[in-house]
């Protein structure tokens, strides 16, 4: 649909939006307004009602009350399918898809093309190559998702609603996993899909993307719709203020002196899979190393075999003078280096199990006695890591029911019980609001002060470059440099990741 032959009302309406649960109201009189090739940023902080009202106008859940319409007529899906079917698809930020099937057999589940009653995979073949390539996702069709790193696999699901003719596509965090230049490739995309007409939700904490992005933003708390913006690039202080109900002077605190003496050392670090070469680099005491570079530069291979998750093929890594075993994650933990992975619900936490529980799992041998765990000893260790890291839940409370922020922190809890002397963080504050990032900032200072060693990698620039006291880039499994403090800027991280 051209610019010039829109009608004048909205694509998508939706009039005095409310859901409860039970007797528990989470939106209360949602209005919105969606044109014909817009994109809204839906911004709130992870229990604001955004994942909520998003599911509703995705035909997951039915409001309480109020009404949709779409191209003028009333809008009323009885389920996924069914807002699918009239061009409204919502990708989500986890994972949705079968990682034992193909790419192709994924983005075309639930609407495989047939020729004469057998499915015709070689049209399923080149109508996925083809959403790959606008994609810039240089793979086979044929390659089973389950090899894909996350970024592909996200680039994977927006092929998968490319192909379905989407009206409105609902993104929940597309960039969580993604790079520079992955995102600078989705946005092109969003851009060329605005001139056809396609109008988007966006959810995302990025407030960059925002303004780039976004050609309005509408601010949601606790349920109700708070603020709007005819523009994406309303003042970053304002909406944070908005979003989380009080000022934020300082979204990254003060960095604190490093000590001098050095606690952790990388020499000539090399692994068997050639994924990273020749990676040297030094962490002082009460230090933050932030490491950057584009998805695929080898950052978390890395930091996982300083871990002790992989084999090396050359080089060594240092505890003080104690050199650490390679492909020994056991001897890392005890010796004082710990790693919080990138993704969290799968490697991080266990969903189905307690507050109480996942914190126990990594400090066995300090909670049990000959052998047996005492319940009352864990719920005590659970309730004081609760109220140190200001965990938002109660001991026996389940993690699929906290917000990613808390979740996270629960992560980091576990870990830091044990005093680390190391901790490394994978993509920290991935998928997490605003405030929630914040409150992980001020742990990881205090960290700091404390004297232990961190590692920062993100693919958050602003993050990398806030946090930390220098800043090593890489690209193509290589060390390109190291930046200190003066020297720390965009541009420059860019520069040699790129190189």
């Amino acid at each position: 649909m051209k610019a010039n032959s829109r009608p004048q009302e909205p694509l998508f309406r939706a009039s005095n939006i409310g859901k409860s649960f039970n007797s528990v109201r989470v939106l209360e009189d949602i209005s919105l307004d969606i044109g014909y090739g817009e994109v809204v940023a839906l911004l709130g902080e992870n229990g604001a009602g955004k994942s909520t009202f998003s599911s509703i106008v995705a035909g997951a859940l039915t409001p309480s009350k109020g009404t949709m319409f779409l191209a003028g007529e009333p809008y009323a899906p009885t389920g996924p399918g069914a807002a699918m079917a009239l061009g409204i698809n919502m990708i989500h930020q986890e994972i949705h898809l079968l990682a034992d099937l193909s790419v192709a057999e994924n983005v075309f589940l639930g609407h495989l093309p047939t020729r004469d009653g057998i499915i015709d995979r070689k049209k399923m073949f080149r109508e996925t190559e083809k959403q790959l390539r606008r994609l810039g996702l240089d793979i086979s069709p044929d390659t089973p998702v389950r090899q894909l790193k996350i970024a592909a696999q996200q680039l994977v699901e927006i092929a998968r609603a490319l192909t379905l003719n989407s009206r409105l596509l609902i993104l929940d965090e597309p960039t969580a996993a993604l790079g520079k230049d992955e995102t600078d490739l989705l946005f092109k995309q969003i851009e060329e899909l605005k001139k056809e007409g396609v109008s988007f939700i966006y959810i995302s904490h990025r407030m960059d993307e925002i303004a780039r992005i976004a050609d309005k933003v509408v601010v949601m708390r606790d349920g109700h719709l708070i603020a709007r913006h005819d523009s994406g690039k309303a003042e970053v202080s304002v909406l944070v203020s908005q979003m989380v109900g009080r000022p934020i002077d300082r979204l990254f605190p003060e960095l604190p002196a490093p000590g001098e003496a050095v606690v952790l050392s990388v020499e000539q670090l090399s692994d068997k899979a050639g994924r990273f070469h020749d990676v040297s680099f030094a962490v002082k005491a009460g230090e933050i190393f932030g490491i950057a570079g584009i998805v695929g530069a080898g950052r978390t291979e890395l930091v996982q075999a300083i871990a002790g998750l992989s084999a090396l093929s050359q080089g060594r890594v240092m505890l003080g003078d104690r050199s650490l075993p390679a492909n020994n994650v056991l001897a890392a933990i005890n010796a004082g280096v710990v790693l919080i992975p990138e993704d969290r619900k799968s490697e991080g936490v266990v969903l189905s199990q307690t507050i109480a529980e996942n914190l126990a799992y990594c400090n066995l041998d300090s909670l049990s006695s000959c052998g047996v765990m005492a319940n009352h000893r864990v719920a005590a260790f659970a309730r004081e890591r609760i109220a140190t890291l200001g965990i938002k839940g109660v001991a026996g409370q389940m993690l699929d029911k906290l917000s990613g922020g808390n979740q996270q922190k629960v992560v980091i809890a576990k870990w830091i019980a044990r005093n680390p002397k190391v901790i490394i963080l994978d993509e920290p504050t991935r998928g997490i609001d605003m405030g929630a990032r914040a409150a992980i900032y001020e742990l990881i200072i205090n960290l700091a002060k404390t004297g232990v060693s961190v590692i920062v990698v993100s693919s958050d620039l602003e993050e990398v470059i806030g946090l930390s006291h220098r800043v090593m880039v890489m690209a193509r499994g290589c060390s390109q440099g190291i930046l200190h403090r003066p020297q720390i800027a965009p541009d420059s991280i860019m520069t040699l990741a790129t190189a």
